[in-house]
This record gives structure tokens, C-alpha cells and sequence, in this order.
């Protein structure tokens, strides 16, 4: 190899001179251990590196020509998604509406979609034990009051199963229709985001893949509760971010200066004074983080953490384009409109969520400021009621301490140490297709896939080193993404909450999983049996995680299986 530093005229290797030769430069010095000066990169590459050519060795092996097996190639950056996609929706779509129940927070969340679909706002139900059974008989009875109720938790997330309702009807498969619709959808985006990301098409399908695979994703995709709609807005405005960080830095390397050799240079006035331009990605990402929020509180802290990660790309580009002062440039050229293309439309966002209450009479605390005066009184009367409202349920929230049997610390999510049981019955022999003599037993277990969890537990430790040590921007972005859904609930731990809260995260610790398969594998260029023991090693961890969900697939499902065979499936006792 050789290295960039020219040679003095007259003085090449081997030229024997009167005088004694001055010492070697650096670079020649260290080739004798093996050192040898890389290919010169484009500064353009650096901050976008292209997606590598498309491998069209399988398609020739099977017979296909060099032009359709390129274009077959290229088409499996869509092709490969879309197919995990299939694959995960079929498996979320099976047998939507059983079991024919209520299961464990339906019972908030289906009615308060029904109530806002024909009221705009949460009406009035009478207690579980007579409205559930009412609406799951034949006929059915509907016993909602226009009479506004307290609830916990802002309307978006039920305007969403709100929709699958409208379609199909207050009944199990209605209200669970979104969330399975979201669900085979967020696969299809993690694809699609891991393939930017590492910049691999298989690593994007392998994130997708096994989130399909997940047990938590699985169950929170065929259950009405809140939490996966949060995960669905969160991972879109991850996509949207990732996608306007292509794009700016795009448009600072275009503005670099091409020297005549064809490389473009870093240069300081570029990266420092040059424009993004608009940034059409980054407010949609302030769109579906106001949406997120305005489903549960916790996307306030997503958003927090995520405006924060998009200014520190930003610092990021402008040093790579050149910038003597990285920060001084961020902050003068990108911080405003970072914070202003975030923050006001989530909030504009959030608002516009409950237009329903709004133009209602009967919403709860809809007319409390009415006629009040004080301070505050210039702010007008619907603005003051929902500060007031939203007071209410702040401290709701955080003061609930109410003990539930399936109550867990953050501590023990990412290994999955207690479970949430949405849903058990245990039918004797002869009934509900129980053949065991010993009794059968049906449960809807939201439990992570356990190997995947506990990969992603070594996983992260890999990314800490990643970003920590080498300073890869890939794994930081995943952190920070696992950080915003998962440390904010650190600061709650004598609250009551519940280990499926973690469904938020849970598409960046596949992320995770993915990335470190990745190193698995091997470097580009890694030799023959290197290449093989990653294979090996890698695919070997793809198919356990794959068998412990087809293993544990009756307690995601409700199926009836003997009892023995249940608990052969409780692999810790803190799972019962």
C-alpha cells in the first residue's frame, strides 16, 4: 500500500545519497508493522454513505441473467420488507377477535373509543361487571351516558381503535383491528428503518424480523390498549428523523467545495454557514411525537429525548462538512429551527387531539373556566378548562399507588422478570376443547420473547462500547431511542406500573439485536472462516429466538392447552 506523503525530489526508495538520510516520516515508519495509508475518502461519503450495490450472485445461481437479476436485486430493498411484513401480519390478524372477552384494560380503552366515535368525548359506562357482559351478548346492549367521565389518559390513542370500531363494530375483533393494523405496520417501518440505518437491506429484515417474533409486540398488536399506538407514533418519527438527516447532510455535502480530482474537501465556511434548506421529514417527526403524546404522557419524554438527538446530529454533519466550531454553527444555523419544527407543532399537535372535547358541552370539566376570572383569565375559557383537566389527571397519575398483582419494577423489564397475565381461564376436561384430565389452561401472557430480551440485554452493552468507544452514531441513535421509552420510568418506581410499558422500546432493542448480529457476522471483507463461524453463531441466535416464540405462542394466544403444559411454559416462578 501506499502512502500519501510525496517524496522529495530526486529521493526515491533505494537512492543511495553522500549524506546520512534524515528519519523516515511517520507513515513510513509504520509500515513496517503492517500501517498503510487508507483509500482518500470523499467528505461527500462521509456524510452520506451510499447504500453498497445490491449482491446479484443468488439470482445468476438461478439461472437468471446479469440485467434481471440486478433489477431483482435492487427490488428486495421493498421486496424483503414487505414479505416480513406478510409474514407478521398474518400471524397478528389470526384469530383477531378470540378470545371473545374483554381482556384485562379493554375494558377502559374499547369503551372510551365507542363513547368518543358517537360522543367526541369519554361518556359515562356503568361498572365492568354489568357493561362487559352486555356488550359481548347476543343482542347486544351498548349502556353508554352522555354524562362526560375522568379518564387517565389523552383521546388520541382511542381515536385510533376508535377507527377499527367505526369499521367493523364495538366488538373484540373492532377494537383490536388498529392495533393489529399498527402492529404488522411498525414491522414493515423497522425494515425499512434498519436498512438506512446500517445501511444493509438483510440487517433492516432481520430488526423487522424479529420484532414479528416478539411476544410482548405480538400481544400488544392483538390487544386494545394504548401502548403500542405510543410505540407505532414514536418509531415513525424515528424514520422521519432518519430521513431528514440523509437529507440535510445531503445538502451540506453538495455545498462542499470539489477539488480536481473529483473529492470533495471539508471546508469551514461551508460548515459553517451553508443551509439545510427546508425540512419537510423533521416536522412530520414534530406531527407524530405531538401524536404519541397526546396518546400517553410518556411521549413527552420521547420528544424530549428526540429533539435533543436531532440537534446533536446536526453538530455531527457541521463538523464532518468542515466547521471549525461545530456547536457555534449548529446552534446558530439548525438549533432554532430544530426546537421550533419539534416542540410548538407537537404541542400545536397535541391540541388539535382533542378538537372533539372542544366542541363538546358535556366533556368532562369542558366548561369549568367559564365565567372565572384571575390571572389567568386573558387565556381563553377552553384553553383554561383542559390545563385544569389535564392538572387533575397529572396528579391522578402520579399518585397512583394502588398495589396490582402484576405490578413490576423497571429493573426487571429487560429480562423480563414479571409479566403481565391480560387474560386466564382454566376449563376442566370435557369443556372449551380441554381433553386433559387434569384441567386445561388458557392465558394471554404479555411477555417478551425471553431469548430475544436477554439478547437484547448483551446487545445493549455491545452499543454502550459502539458509541461509547468508537464513537458510531448508529448505536447512539438506538440508545437514546431505548433511553427515551425506558429510563423516564425510573423516576416512577413507587408508582404502579407494569412491565408492558416497554412495548415502546421494544422495536430499537431489535435494532440492537440486529446490530450486533451485524458484528456477528463479520467486517466487510473478513476472511472465509471468519465469515463462517459469524454465520453460524448468528444463525444459531435468530433460530433459538425463533423457536422460543413458536414455543411459548399458545400463552400469546389464549390457546387451551393441557395444564402441565402451561406451566412447563413458566420458565421463572415471578412469570405466574
Amino acid at each position: 500500500m501506499t502512502s500519501d506523503t510525496p517524496t522529495r525530489p530526486g529521493l526515491g526508495e533505494g537512492t543511495r545519497t553522500a549524506s546520512r538520510p534524515g528519519p523516515a516520516p511517520w507513515p513510513q515508519r509504520l509500515r513496517r508493522f503492517g500501517y498503510g495509508a487508507g483509500p482518500r475518502t470523499d467528505t461527500r461519503a462521509r456524510l452520506v454513505p451510499p447504500f453498497p450495490e445490491p449482491d446479484t450472485r443468488l439470482w445468476e445461481w438461478l439461472g437468471l441473467g446479469p440485467r434481471p437479476a440486478r433489477r431483482l436485486a435492487r427490488s428486495t430493498g421493498w421486496l424483503g420488507p414487505l414479505l416480513v411484513a406478510v409474514f407478521a401480519g398474518a400471524l397478528r390478524f389470526w384469530h383477531l377477535g378470540s378470545p371473545r372477552a374483554v381482556v384485562f384494560d379493554e375494558t377502559f380503552y374499547a369503551k372510551d373509543s365507542w363513547s368518543m366515535l358517537r360522543l367526541g368525548y369519554e361518556g359515562t359506562w356503568p361498572d365492568r361487571k354489568i357493561a362487559d357482559p352486555q356488550i359481548l351478548a347476543h343482542p347486544q346492549v351498548i349502556p353508554l351516558s352522555d354524562a362526560g367521565s375522568f379518564v387517565a389518559h389523552p383521546p388520541m390513542g382511542k381515536w385510533v381503535i376508535a377507527v377499527g370500531e367505526g369499521l367493523f363494530g364495538l366488538d373484540p375483533f373492532g377494537w383490536r383491528f388498529m392495533t393489529a393494523l399498527l402492529g404488522t405496520l411498525s414491522v414493515l417501518m423497522l425494515c425499512r428503518i434498519g436498512r438506512r440505518l446500517f445501511r444493509s437491506t438483510l440487517l433492516g429484515c432481520l430488526a423487522g424480523a424479529l420484532l414479528a417474533v416478539d411476544g410482548l409486540h405480538f400481544v400488544m398488536s392483538r390487544t386494545a390498549l394504548l401502548d403500542l399506538v405510543v410505540m407505532f407514533f414514536v418509531l415513525a418519527a424515528f424514520g422521519c428523523l432518519l430521513v431528514d438527516r440523509d437529507s440535510a447532510r445531503a445538502r451540506l455535502a453538495a455545498a462542499l467545495p470539489v477539488e480536481e480530482d473529483g473529492f470533495a474537501r471539508p471546508d469551514a465556511h461551508t460548515g459553517e454557514h451553508a443551509g439545510t434548506g427546508p425540512r419537510p421529514w423533521r416536522l412530520a417527526a414534530g406531527v407524530l411525537l405531538g401524536l404519541a403524546a397526546a396518546s400517553k404522557w410518556n411521549g413527552l419524554y420521547v420528544l424530549v429525548f428526540f429533539t435533543a438527538l436531532t440537534v446533536l446530529w446536526d453538530v455531527g454533519a457541521r463538523r464532518v462538512a468542515g466547521a471549525h466550531s461545530p456547536y457555534r454553527a449548529a446552534l446558530r444555523k439548525d438549533f432554532g429551527w430544530s426546537v421550533l419544527s419539534m416542540v410548538p407543532v407537537a404541542v400545536l399537535t397535541y391540541l388539535a387531539t382533542w378538537t372533539g372535547w372542544f366542541l363538546s358541552d358535556k366533556g368532562y370539566g369542558r366548561h369549568w373556566a367559564d365565567g372565572r376570572g384571575g390571572t389567568w383569565s386573558w387565556i381563553p375559557a377552553p384553553l383554561r378548562s383542559l390545563w385544569h383537566y389535564e392538572h387533575a389527571v397529572y396528579r391522578f397519575n402520579v399518585g397512583l399507588h394502588t398495589p396490582h398483582r402484576y405490578q413490576s419494577n423497571p429493573w426487571a423489564w429487560l429480562v423480563q422478570g414479571r409479566p403481565v397475565a391480560f387474560y386466564y381461564e382454566s376449563p376442566k376436561a370435557g369443556q372449551e376443547g380441554c381433553h386433559a384430565a387434569a384441567g386445561c389452561s388458557q392465558e394471554i401472557l404479555g411477555l417478551g420473547t425471553p431469548l430475544l430480551w436477554w439478547a437484547g440485554c448483551a446487545a445493549l452493552v455491545y452499543l454502550l462500547f459502539r458509541w461509547a468507544l468508537r464513537r458510531d452514531w448508529r448505536a447512539g441513535a438506538v440508545l437514546c431511542a431505548v433511553g427515551a421509552g425506558y429510563l423516564p420510568w425510573f423516576n416512577y418506581q413507587d408508582r404502579t406500573i407494569f412491565s408492558f410499558y416497554a412495548v415502546v422500546f421494544v422495536p430499537f432493542l431489535c435494532l440492537a439485536v440486529a446490530m450486533m448480529v451485524g458484528a456477528l457476522l463479520g467486517p466487510p471483507g473478513a476472511g472465509e472462516r471468519r465469515r463462517l463461524t459469524g454465520v453460524v453463531g448468528a444463525g444459531a441466535l435468530v433460530l433459538l429466538i425463533a423457536w422460543n416464540f413458536i414455543y411459548l405462542f399458545p400463552i400469546y394466544t389464549g390457546q387451551t392447552i393441557p395444564y402441565a403444559d402451561w406451566h412447563a411454559r413458566m420458565w421463572l416462578d415471578s412469570w405466574i
